[in-house]
């Protein structure tokens, strides 16, 4: 495998890199991609983009939170990212008398900066290809012909080289991520910093303008944007929160241009893309879309129930807001996929793309040796798992969605840990489950729960096998009558509150009340129906993951003279490209840039995802909009399109010019092109950004927190 990469990679020094398409590992950039930057446009070497021993771009570039991409804009850790990155950062930190989420919040001094609880940012040191050190291991232990010799010999060697790698570098982790559906792997180290506090964000209004409407939707007018800050130790080294601590010096930070874009512009991305199926089979496409349908109908009975509430109570829109955004996100897009791969015919596109693979692969017996069964070993498990796959996916996203259920559920796991360790059920246990549980009571409403409950049990008898059916309910669930099992649950379930299950737990019948209560008798049903399936789902998994390898060693060596990038698979990636417009249907064209006037034309005071602050309005009606007007027709530009190649995962990711400098933050892709992670479409893919100079207006004029104007580097 390392030798097929090697071939590809020669190839490209005379044949460059589409600039559009790509999510391109950063330690071959000069190989694969210096001459295409060049050609492209960047005036940066691929050094300066990515080095180990010297300062580079990615030292300015944060993995936020373990989901998203932020960057780093001063010598102080002050960091940017999207607001729906940093979202439940934000209503954590938010209460009825301080709502930070819908008001927004600016410190004005460093102690006015906010701690919060469990974000951590972590930032890149260096990725190192291991495939040959790992080769040579598996090829020794595999003469012995014991396949679990080998793994075992692999996992020692991984922990090796990971020990070592973590020994050179002090207060970093090391881990070992597999590329290419297995062909290759890095040895990646990185430094996690814990403690990281809110410095501001614009109101909701402002933030997510649009709401799930203009999701994923272009033309957007979305100040997508929050601002954090890295606090570390006295020697600038990652610690716990404490009030000594200092905020961070970083290596590097990214410098912001005023410039704005123009369509034709040079524009790059780097971040971390979280998953992309563009190694995936048409077998497996097909049973991705087969589940992810059945989330789309069980989240729609879930969310409409949720939003109703929301609507009537402004309480349960604070405590709710992460939550169905988190939940609404993912149901927008994969109705989207749908559609797309209709549209755009993305399985009878693979299904070509493999018969011919299949007749490259005809031709010559050794090719035939080593990736004739490919396929067939991917179909085989497909098939065989399935149905089992769907089933699991119904539970998990029906009866498993019930809150209760989840208290239960993450109690129960923090006790089972300490009773693992030969501890009985006694207040160490108990602590440790409480413990777990008590952030999540701020956020909840029982009565809603309770109302989604009845909806979610019922719809879960309607659409599941009634051979998977629950069982230990205290009746036959398919004729269960559900909503006085529902009030049964809740009436005697001490996980209703925090204070009731806290009593509970302290009681002299703990155990007693733990062991027989309603909520977890449920949890345990739930998982027993998951476990049972569990069989038929991993049957055949070897042989998927066999046949997954040779696939994509198959297609490396198949098209070895084009470039080549692996999967996303939430590890730093570079895309380049440029600002351009499109257009998603005959006689229509999307320019590429919005403005603030659109702001203004779509709102509606009667939608709450449409609604614009007066101070916005005021600002807007007295042109006061400061050096942050676009020099071409002195308006205030809020977002602009690029065609770098995306994912989930590279929200608040830094949108750079040629020189490096940050003109934008990546948060949204078009909905035209929504079957972009199995398949790029030149023409339509395009990446929605917030415009840089909106960001810095919002902060100094709608905020008033000209400090941090102050703070940065701007370009003019």
């Amino acid at each position: 495998m390392k030798k097929i990469l090697a071939l590809a990679a020669a190839a490209l020094l005379t044949i460059p890199a589409l600039a559009d398409e790509g999510m391109w590992l950063l330690p071959l950039l000069q190989k694969m991609n210096g001459k295409a930057l060049q050609e492209a446009g960047c005036k940066l070497t691929p050094e300066q983009i990515y080095s180990i021993n010297n300062t580079s771009l990615k030292d300015a570039i944060i993995h936020f939170g373990g989901g998203c991409t932020g960057e780093i804009i001063s010598g102080e850790g002050l960091i940017v990212t999207n607001h729906h990155c940093g979202y439940s950062s934000i209503q954590s930190l938010s209460t009825p008398e301080h709502n930070y989420l819908m008001d927004g919040y600016w410190a004005m001094s460093r102690e006015g900066e906010l701690p919060c609880r469990g974000l951590t940012v972590t930032f890149l040191k260096s990725m190192t290809d291991v495939t040959d050190i790992l080769a040579k291991v598996e090829a020794k232990a595999a003469k012995g012909g014991d396949e679990k010799a080998v793994e075992e010999a692999l996992r020692a060697k991984a922990q090796e080289l990971t020990a070592e790698a973590e020994k050179a570098n002090p207060n970093c982790t090391a881990q070992i991520s597999s590329f290419y559906n297995g062909n290759v792997q890095y040895l990646i180290v990185s430094k996690v910093y814990r403690d990281i506090r809110f410095v501001g964000a614009p109101p909701a209004s402002v933030g997510k303008f649009g709401g799930e409407t203009d999701n994923w939707m272009w033309p957007r007018h979305t100040g997508d944007f929050s601002m954090f800050r890295v606090y570390a130790g006295a020697d600038n080294e990652p610690a716990d929160y404490s009030p000594e601590n200092k905020p961070y010096r970083p290596a590097n930070y990214l410098k912001i241009s005023l410039a704005g874009t123009q369509e034709g512009d040079y524009a790059m991305i780097m971040g971390y893309p979280g998953r992309t199926q563009r190694f995936q089979t048409a077998a497996q496409l097909k049973q991705m879309l087969a589940t992810n349908r059945i989330a789309i109908d069980a989240r729609t009975v879930r969310q409409d129930l949720m939003w109703e509430a929301m609507c009537a109570d402004p309480d349960v829109q604070l405590k709710y807001a992460s939550k169905y955004a988190s939940s609404a996100n993912g149901w927008k897009k994969w109705q989207g996929e749908e559609l797309a791969f209709e549209k755009l015919d993305i399985i009878g596109r693979e299904e070509r793309k493999e018969a011919a693979f299949m007749d490259w692969v005809g031709a010559k017996k050794k090719r035939q040796a080593a990736y004739g069964n490919a396929l067939e070993k991917i179909a085989s498990y497909v098939e065989g798992s399935s149905e089992a796959s769907k089933a699991v996916t119904l539970l998990t996203e029906v009866p498993y969605r019930i809150e209760l259920v989840g208290m239960a559920s993450r109690f129960s796991n923090a006790v089972n840990r300490v009773l693992r360790n030969g501890e009985s059920l006694g207040n160490d246990a108990l602590e440790q489950g409480l413990a777990a549980v008590q952030r999540s009571y701020r956020d909840y409403v029982v009565d809603l729960d309770r109302k989604e409950a009845v909806a979610l049990l019922e719809y879960y008898r309607k659409k599941a096998d009634p051979a998977q059916y629950l069982q230990g309910l205290g009746g036959d669930f398919a004729t269960l009558d559900i909503p006085a099992y529902v009030d049964e649950l809740f009436d005697k379930s001490v996980f209703t509150s925090y204070e009731k299950l806290e009593a509970a737990m302290k009681s002299d019948d703990n155990k007693e009340i733990y062991e027989n209560d309603p909520a977890l008798k449920l949890q345990q049903s739930i998982i027993s129906a998951v476990m049972a399936l569990y069989p038929k789902v991993y049957e055949g998994a070897d042989k998927l993951e066999e046949g997954s390898k040779e696939f994509a060693a198959g297609l490396l060596e198949w098209e070895k003279g084009k470039p080549s990038y692996p999967d996303a698979n939430s590890t730093m990636r570079l895309t380049y490209g440029h600002v351009l417009p499109y257009s998603p249907k005959d006689a229509i064209l999307y320019r590429h840039y919005t403005t603030l006037a659109g702001v203004m034309e779509k709102e509606d005071p009667t939608n709450p995802e449409f609604i614009v602050p007066a101070r916005l309005k005021e600002l807007y009606e007295k042109g006061d909009f400061g050096q942050y007007t676009d020099a071409a027709d002195g308006k205030v530009h809020t977002c602009f399109l690029t065609n770098n190649d995306i994912t989930g995962g590279n929200s608040g990711s830094p949108v750079l010019n040629a020189k490096g400098e940050l003109i934008g933050l990546a948060f949204d892709g078009n909905w035209e092109s929504m079957s972009s992670d199995v398949m790029f479409e030149p023409d339509l893919q395009r990446c929605i950004c917030v415009d840089i100079r909106y960001v810095l207006f919002l902060v100094e004029k709608l905020g008033g927190a000209r400090h941090i104007i102050d703070e940065i580097d701007l370009v003019k």
